[in-house]
């Protein structure tokens, strides 16, 4: 069957006369209880072309991908072409694949107990129901796979071993692998939903090879993500998503970051800026001294009252495993810390010990670490704070509902219904439950690993706006993070790691996201020259240069 297709004047980039999308989807709406989620969305995607989706958390992007994908069911009168032949709508379970069309969403749907060829492998099982696999032959073909596309992973390897970039670059790379396998010659279409939040910078840059190689044949890419630069330097179109419809479809290296941010946002963004400097008062709220963990060489340290302090450096350099170590979620094999006169030992440290001590920590791994996705917003936001809902008959869940709801609106998390589950939620929404969880709890040090991943350009600068204030009432805040934006804006001094060490500390008036960027490059040869940690109470210096370089993860300022 053969549909009529889109009117050949709409102006889409055609390489040829004539030529059909490959894939078009026209009138696509979804609607959740009483919530109108998509609302006649249209979308244009041509043959070998990379398209951006963008918008706000909670503007239906996911929606849209999960609806294309058969996930959810769209509401009638919506329909999809691809290649300018219809194709059921509903997609029928397994059908997506069928009509070479692959997808890696957020939760990169990987087993984690299971090795990396049987996760290569996964849909063979799952959907072919292909129980005649040859391994031998299975571990030839990934090891194929990885070398064209310039992969280092062991394929006997458990999933669950691996780091987060690499099981990223797995879930992709059996994406692509379907689309080239399943897909008809010069078709396929790969869409991509986030797959760029836990990479480094080089597993951005294989990443955005392997885009280039797909569509090089004639498939096409349909990249969702929060990262204008990222749009800008790796797609040709970007559609925009705002409150379920769409707001406009611009060529990507035409459109500025101030348009992207006011189609996505709806108007004009002003960008938050944290005070220059911290609170008047300045008394220490923490002193760490000679902690050594994983990756932790000998890190010293001062945070005071309302002061907000930056840590970052390359992948690997440590700055984000100090919080870790620092809240006992991995073991230190040394150190000290103490707060508000409170000394402790940090080797033995665990959650439980730094909770009561007045600590709070949130993981990067929003739904592995930071929250449970399977329990409902409201018991998120609860467990730290049970006992003050504890009555005669035992919990008030009710009353907890109700302090849910409160703070929901002063989070904007939407939707905001505290009895769903907080993995039905965008990552960004997710996020500002997690942050709600422990701001609630009026920690006397508030320690955030990539607090914004994910979380749109109005939101972000609500979740700092929320840091500020908290500062602002004496709590400490330790952030670790590769966007130099972001540090830029929110910290009063910013700590660059390499080798495990302090080596670099940035002051007021030395903070801008291009120096952050200058001299956690540099940072990595400045650690061999140090020859031991820099305290970071002043000096410690790095030398500068006015050499522009990337930090592990690119800088970036993700807005959507």
């Amino acid at each position: 069957m053969t549909a009529s297709g889109p009117d050949l004047s709409d102006h889409l980039p055609r390489r040829r006369p004539g030529e059909a999308p490959a894939l078009l989807a026209r009138g696509v709406s979804k609607v959740f209880g009483t919530t109108r989620v998509l609302d006649g969305v249209d979308l244009a995607v041509m043959p070998g072309e990379v398209h951006g989706l963008l918008g706000a958390n909670g503007s239906g992007k996911s929606t849209l991908i999960k609806t294309i994908a058969g996930l959810h069911a769209p509401e009638p009168g919506g329909e999809l072409i691809l290649y300018g032949r219809a194709a059921p709508f509903p997609m029928p379970a397994g059908g997506a694949r069928r009509q070479g069309i692959s997808f890696v969403h957020q939760h990169l749907a990987l087993m984690p107990s299971l090795t990396v060829i049987e996760n290569m492998m996964l849909n063979d099982l799952a959907v072919d129901q292909n129980w005649a696999i040859r391994w031998g032959r299975a571990r030839a073909r990934v090891e194929e796979t990885f070398a064209r596309f310039g992969l280092s992973i062991d394929p006997t390897a458990r999933v669950a071993d691996l780091s987060q970039s690499d099981r990223a670059l797995i879930a992709i790379t059996r994406a692509f692998d379907e689309v080239q396998t399943h897909g008809r010659a010069g078709e396929g279409i790969l869409i991509l939903d986030e797959p760029t939040p836990f990479l480094p910078r080089s597993g951005v840059e294989q990443l955005f090879g392997l885009i280039r190689s797909v569509v090089r044949d004639g498939a096409s890419v349909i990249l969702v993500a929060h990262d204008i630069d990222e749009i800008r330097e790796i797609t040709d179109r970007a559609t925009i998503l705002r409150d379920g419809q769409v707001a406009g479809t611009v060529v990507s290296a035409e459109a500025d970051r101030e348009q992207f941010i006011e189609l996505i946002v709806g108007e004009k963004v002003s960008l938050f800026q944290s005070a220059a400097v911290p609170p008047e008062g300045g008394r220490r709220a923490a002193r760490v001294r000679g902690l050594v963990a994983d990756q932790v060489a000998d890190v010293s340290l001062d945070v005071a009252e309302g002061e907000i302090l930056g840590l970052t450096g390359l992948i690997g350099t440590g700055y984000d495993r100090t919080l870790e170590a620092l809240y006992g979620a991995i073991p230190a094999s040394a150190g000290r810390i103490e707060i508000d006169g409170r000394d402790m030992a940090l080797a033995g440290m665990t959650p439980g010990a730094a909770m009561e001590r007045g600590m709070a920590y949130l993981p990067a791994d929003r739904l592995g670490k930071a929250g449970v996705g399977a329990l409902s917003i409201a018991e998120n936001i609860g467990l730290p704070v049970l006992g003050r809902f504890r009555n005669a008959f035992g919990i008030d869940w009710q009353a907890i509902h109700d302090h849910c709801l409160a703070l929901g609106r002063t989070y904007d998390i939407r939707p905001n219904r505290p009895e769903l589950t907080l993995g039905a939620l965008s990552g960004g929404n997710a996020q500002k439950v997690l942050m709600a969880k422990w701001l609630q709890t009026d920690p006397r040090l508030l320690m955030l690993d990539e607090p914004t991943q994910g979380v749109d350009v109005g939101a972000r600068q609500r979740l700092f706006q929320a840091l500020s204030e908290a500062s602002a009432r004496g709590t400490a805040v330790l952030v670790a993070s590769t966007d130099a934006e972001q540090l830029a804006q929110i910290c009063h001094r910013v700590l660059i790691f390499s080798a495990g060490r302090i080596v670099t500390e940035l002051g007021p008036g030395e903070i801008d996201k291009d120096r952050i960027s200058q001299e956690t490059f540099r940072a990595q040869g400045a650690a061999g020259h140090a020859g031991g940690t820099a305290e970071a109470s002043g000096g410690g210096k790095a030398p500068r240069d006015n050499d522009r370089a990337a930090t592990g993860r690119r800088n970036r300022q993700e807005v959507a």
